[in-house]
C-alpha cells in the first residue's frame, strides 16, 4: 500500500483531518528517522509501514486524553521523539518538552525539530529526575505522557515533581494494565481501550490523577 495512504486511512480512523503541511512533516520525519537510524539506532522498526502504524499512529492515540487548548506536555524517556513530535505536528499549539537522557537521541531530537520548524518545543537531555521545575522547566506541566517501559507505579513516582497537582499522566499499556492500576492507592484513573489503525492491536491507554501525594 501507498505509504501516505495508509497514514491517512490510519488519521481517519482517529478522527484526524491534518493539513498537506502536516503529513509532509510526517513524510520527512520518517525519511529523518530512516536515514539516521543507519547509525545511531533509534527504532528497531526498519520497514515504512511499521513506523506509520507503531511509532506515528500510536503516538496520536495519546490526543484522546488531551484536552483543546495551550497545554504544557513532557514526554519522558522520548527516545527519537514518541509520542511527543507527532502529537506536536498534530497540535501545534502545545508547549512540548522532550526529555531524554540519551546524547545521540537528542541530539536527533534536535535535529528533526528544526528540519521540521516546530515551535514551543524543547529539548532536555537529562534524566527525568535531574529535571527541575524553574530550572530546565520553567513551570510544571499539565500532562506528562510516556511511551517508555515504565511501570505505572515507577513512573507516577519519577515524573509527579514536574506536573501540576491537578495534573495527569497518560501511558500506553498492554492487556496486564489492571494489574498495575490495583497496586495504587489514592489515584482517580480511566482507561481507554482503542484499536490501533491499520491493525488488529488493541492498546489500552491509561489516564492518572493524583488525588494527593502518594510518595
Amino acid at each position: 500500500m501507498e505509504i501516505k495512504k495508509l497514514f491517512r486511512d490510519g488519521l481517519g480512523e482517529l478522527g484526524l483531518t491534518p493539513s498537506e503541511e502536516q503529513i509532509h512533516a510526517f513524510m520527512a520525519y520518517l525519511s529523518e528517522l530512516k536515514k539516521w537510524n543507519k547509525a545511531y539506532n533509534l527504532t528497531g522498526l526498519k520497514k515504512d509501514e511499521d513506523i506509520i502504524i507503531k511509532h506515528f499512529l500510536d503516538s496520536l492515540l495519546y490526543l484522546k486524553a488531551m484536552p483543546a487548548g495551550e497545554i504544557k506536555v513532557a514526554d519522558v524517556g522520548s527516545g527519537a521523539g514518541f509520542p511527543g513530535i507527532p502529537i506536536k505536528i498534530i497540535r501545534p499549539e502545545i508547549e512540548m518538552y522532550l526529555i531524554e537522557p540519551s546524547r545521540k537521541k537528542s541530539a536527533f531530537l534536535r535535529h528533526i525539530i528544526t528540519q521540521l520548524g516546530l515551535k514551543k518545543i524543547e529539548v532536555i537531555e537529562k534524566r527525568i529526575e535531574e529535571v527541575k521545575v524553574n530550572r530546565e522547566l520553567s513551570a510544571p506541566v499539565d500532562i506528562a505522557v510516556t511511551r517508555a517501559l515504565f511501570e505505572i507505579k515507577k513512573f507516577i513516582k519519577k515524573a509527579s515533581h514536574i506536573v501540576k497537582p491537578d495534573g495527569i499522566f497518560v501511558l500506553n499499556k498492554g492487556p496486564k494494565v489492571k494489574e498495575e492500576i490495583r497496586t495504587l492507592k489514592d489515584v482517580k484513573y480511566e482507561i481507554l481501550l482503542i484499536n490501533l489503525p491499520c491493525s488488529d492491536v488493541n492498546r489500552y491507554l491509561v489516564m492518572l490523577n493524583l488525588q494527593k501525594k502518594i510518595f
